[in-house]
C-alpha cells in the first residue's frame, strides 16, 4: 500500500509530532523555509516510502495533515 501526505504548511507549528510516529522516518522539518507564523514547518520529500498508516494525521494537534491513500 502507498499514500500521500500533505501538510497545510502555512498553519504548520514544527512541533515535531509527526516526525515522532512516522514509521517510515520520511517527514522532517524544513530549515530551508519559514512559514507566516515563523516556524519550521513539516514535509516530506521521499513521498515514493509513504505507506500511508496516517499516524502523522492522528497525532497532529492542529489537523494540519492530510493522508490519501492508493
Amino acid at each position: 500500500m502507498s499514500g500521500k501526505v500533505t501538510f497545510r504548511q502555512d498553519w504548520c507549528k514544527g512541533c515535531g509530532l509527526c516526525i515522532e510516529v512516522c514509521p517510515k522516518k520520511i517527514i522532517f522539518l524544513d530549515t530551508t523555509t519559514t512559514n507566516p507564523k515563523g516556524y519550521h514547518p513539516a514535509t516530506v520529500t521521499e513521498m515514493d516510502k509513504c505507506i500511508g498508516c496516517a499516524n502523522c494525521a492522528r497525532m497532529c494537534p492542529d489537523s494540519i495533515i492530510t493522508v490519501e491513500r492508493e
